[in-house]
């Protein structure tokens, strides 16, 4: 078993310092944790991307922080499965210490979920308050939290600074008297122009209607946009069947599938052209001649090489991205670009430059130990002292996840949270803001309050007073502020492409940045979700708007929420030849505002014309 452990750590692309050592911890953890040699290399591959390790090598001297990450993993099982089991921490005894009601009334050691129905007793104040010029909202909230006793508060984690000096300069002056209320109130940003882009689902669509002939046009209409594309662009031949034998070297355009379930390796590679071309048939793939490559199911590819025998396609060149030259006709119908002009070129008169100011947070909004929503109530307030242009809030908002709402303790339907939570917060906080502010709101499949499908509509906002401030997108969803376009979906894709995805690495031992290259596939592949099947648990309807999913020009800004480790990086795309043309955007993963039972992170992000002039800035709560 150490052997296969070792194997299965080096087919993954990683090697290991000390073979032996780390083989037998390894093999103590298989047994302890009852866990498969693929199981373990799995964890360790998110242990590594969770801690940013730079090497491919797993070292000794990880182990044991690799076995506290196992730990924690196999607690949390444990926590999931038993819903009346409590693992009690010393933060527990701090807030019976600290309690400040003196209710004795309860046993002194009540379970948690007694102690958190108690909470909503008391009806919601929807009264806006300040104190001392710090918006707030919400019912009173007397009993201690671990978040309400964090000390370390809008801490910068990682921060990107290209913003011109006299940018720089502008901003501080304009932030100087930040805590004067009234200079605020009187002075507040511009109000941004807003043009919401897609053909998503309505909502109170009809779901789970796909039939199979749905997800095979589908399928089949995305091979055909792409093998469309690289024709016209006028660097790749015809493509042929790719099944048929032949000597000569040949272009065919197909999906990557895999043969069989299970994790794609050398071995399982296949290659499913169109119908047009093959039928649908599938042919074996081998990517040996390749010295770098990066691949997963479901993403379509163009492949130069020959099949000598009819059973087996040789590559010698893999394509893996449409060029942009031909991207934006290829992917709009003629009507919807049409339509996209025009509202680009209405909004050219009155914002000459692209400039944005933007705070973007991704849920869960609340901690695992009350439905209190104070993470939210605190980033409304840094958002009223720092006032952002748009304030982008991503689902979940009353997270199916959640402990209260996963065993159903309380006492409120999921609607009522959602109204009373988190719009009668973000009510409070626009009209105390004024007209200028805008909010965006994008939901997310965890959302226990709405529909359970991808694509997903967006909420539906009665109140006539919120529409022209608050506004809800599609899920994936792309809209324009200010000129800047900006593409976002809280299907954690990255960490879906992150366990399917098999690559190979240059020889030379260039380091490479996985994060930007998984990143990089939504874009070369023009898809919020271009993974196929999808993962397990994402409700994937093929019947329901198949060309929301499509992204239709590079945005300038790309929000993938994940709960992998936050990030701001600045992702290139182009032909890569002398003169082609190049785009670049910024790719953002805010992280989660709320994690446990404590705080996590939110993304601020001030974008001047381009990702080289912009900067942006990942803060604790």
């Amino acid at each position: 078993m150490e052997e296969e452990i070792i194997a299965v750590f080096k087919k993954n692309g990683f090697s290991l310092d000390e073979e032996e050592e780390i083989a037998k911890k390894c093999l103590s953890f298989c047994i302890n944790y009852n866990l498969k040699p693929s199981d373990i290399v799995s964890s360790w591959e998110v242990y590594y991307l969770n801690r940013q390790l730079d090497e491919s090598t797993v070292q000794n001297a990880q182990m044991d922080g690799f076995l506290q990450y196992l730990q924690d993993v196999q607690k949390e099982a444990a926590i999931m499965e038993e819903s009346d089991l409590h693992f009690y921490s010393s933060k527990d005894v701090d807030m019976i210490l600290n309690d400040e009601d003196g209710d004795t009334k309860e046993g002194v050691l009540g379970s948690p979920t007694e102690k958190s129905q108690g909470l909503y007793s008391e009806p919601f104040d929807s009264t806006p308050q300040t104190n001392g010029g710090i918006f707030s909202s919400g019912k009173p909230f007397k009993h201690v939290t671990p978040f309400g006793q964090r000390t370390d508060k809008f801490v910068v984690k990682f921060n990107t600074n290209n913003m011109p000096n006299a940018e720089n300069r502008e901003n501080e002056l304009a932030h100087e008297n930040n805590d004067d209320d009234i200079i605020r109130k009187v002075q507040p940003r511009e109000r941004c122009s807003l043009i919401v882009h897609g053909s998503g689902p309505e909502p109170g669509c009809r779901f789970m209607y796909d039939r199979i002939d749905d997800r095979f046009n589908a399928l089949e209409n995305r091979i055909k946009r792409h093998t469309t594309a690289l024709v016209a662009s006028g660097l790749y031949e015809e493509t042929v069947d790719p099944t048929v034998a032949s000597q000569k070297s040949i272009f065919a355009v197909g999906m990557i599938c895999c043969d069989g379930e299970g994790h794609l390796n050398e071995k399982s590679i296949l290659l499913q052209s169109s119908v047009e071309h093959s039928g649908g048939q599938r042919v074996r793939l081998e990517l040996q001649k390749l010295s770098q490559f990066s691949v997963f199911p479901g993403q379509v590819v163009g492949i130069e090489g020959h099949n000598p025998s009819g059973h087996c396609l040789i590559a010698s060149k893999l394509v893996d991205s449409i060029p942009l030259s031909t991207a934006a006709d290829v992917n709009l119908h003629p009507a919807k670009k049409q339509a996209l002009d025009q509202e680009i070129q209405s909004t050219d008169l009155s914002h000459k430059q692209e400039e944005l100011s933007v705070i973007i947070a991704s849920g869960p909004f609340t901690t695992t130990d009350n439905l209190s929503f104070e993470p939210l109530t605190e980033l409304l307030a840094y958002a009223t002292r720092k006032l952002p242009q748009v304030l982008i809030l991503l689902g979940p908002f009353v997270d199916s996840e959640h402990p209260e709402i996963k065993k159903g303790t309380t006492d409120r339907s999921f609607d009522e949270i959602f109204h009373v939570e988190i719009l009668r917060r973000l009510q409070d906080h626009v009209e105390y803001m004024g007209s200028n502010a805008r909010v965006i709101l994008v939901p997310s499949i965890r959302d226990a309050n709405h529909d359970f499908v991808f694509p997903q509509p967006a909420f539906e906002i009665h109140s006539p007073n919120l529409k022209h401030q608050i506004t809800s997108l599609t899920n994936p969803g792309t809209f324009e502020a200010n000129q800047v376009k900006i593409g976002c979906c809280t299907v954690d894709i990255l960490k879906h492409l992150s366990g399917e995805e098999m690559s190979r690495n240059p020889a030379d031992g260039t380091p490479i940045d996985r994060m930007s290259r998984l990143a990089n596939h939504i874009l070369r592949q023009r898809r919020f979700y271009p993974l196929y099947p999808p993962a397990e648990g994402i409700p994937l309807d093929f019947s329901l708007a198949p060309e929301s999913l499509h992204i239709s020009s590079i945005p300038d800004i790309l929000i993938l929420p994940s709960d992998m480790k936050y990030f701001v990086k600045v992702l290139s795309l182009g032909e890569g030849g002398e003169g082609g043309e190049q785009v670049k955007c910024i790719c953002v993963n805010p992280g989660r505002l709320a994690k446990g039972e404590g705080g996590g992170t939110f993304a601020e992000l001030n974008y001047y014309g381009g990702p080289d002039t912009s900067n942006a800035s990942i803060i604790g709560i």
